[in-house]
């Protein structure tokens, strides 16, 4: 089974997430962030988007607030520019007819994970599991073996697909091989500083590692 993030290797979400991260900051009267600053806050979840954002991050007594803003807005405007990366769709097309199976584990908030999996991949991929109170961020692996559990896929070969540290981390905690894509979130040179297994350029390249 092929187990996928989602933002930054399915889908370039960049875009929608830095205006919503923008609009918060602006509400509150915060400094806002360019593309650039926004994409290395990316990974680890919307609360550490937001966090990462903000002085005192968490402990800004301010933060929930902002948050609540941040995510109020996000769930209003998910897909006003998100789309696939070139080549994906095909991707997915070719891995199942061929009977891969494949899933989505992601550090967005649930809601989002299985809006944005139906919106995009529906008929694809059929099982999408983002953050829940009784599911754990990446990089706990707990997201990827109940994926697994769910496909029964316990005794099958299991890759893991991503595009920054914290799905290697994931991949590394779960005990499965990680395959790093160089288009999403993270350049091919940083994931090469972060030891990266093996890196792909572009989706089809994947179909050579199954």
């Amino acid at each position: 089974m092929i187990i996928f993030d989602l933002d930054g290797t399915l889908l370039n979400t960049a875009k929608d997430l830095e205006i919503a991260l923008n609009y918060a900051l602006k509400t509150h009267n915060l400094p806002q962030k360019n593309e650039q600053e926004t994409l290395a806050l990316l990974g680890n979840g919307i609360d550490m988007l937001v966090a990462g954002a903000i002085p005192n991050g968490k402990n800004n007594p301010d933060f929930p607030e902002i948050f609540a803003t941040f995510k109020s807005y996000y769930s209003e405007h998910l897909n006003d520019y998100t789309a696939p990366y070139e080549g994906i769709i095909p991707l997915l097309k070719t891995l199942q007819q061929k009977g891969v199976k494949m899933g989505i584990v992601s550090n967005k908030f649930d809601e989002g994970v299985k809006a944005l999996a139906k919106k995009f991949f529906g008929g694809l991929i059929d099982y999408a599991q983002g953050v829940t109170d009784t599911v754990k961020k990446k990089p706990a692996p707990d997201a990827v073996f109940a994926l697994i559990k769910e496909q029964q896929a316990e005794n099958e070969p299991n890759i893991y697909v991503g595009d920054s540290e914290v799905d290697i981390a994931t991949a590394n905690n779960a005990g499965v091989p990680c395959i790093s894509v160089s288009w999403g979130f993270r350049t091919k040179a940083t994931l090469q500083q972060l030891n990266a297994q093996t890196i792909i350029d572009s989706p089809e390249e994947l179909l050579q590692h199954i």
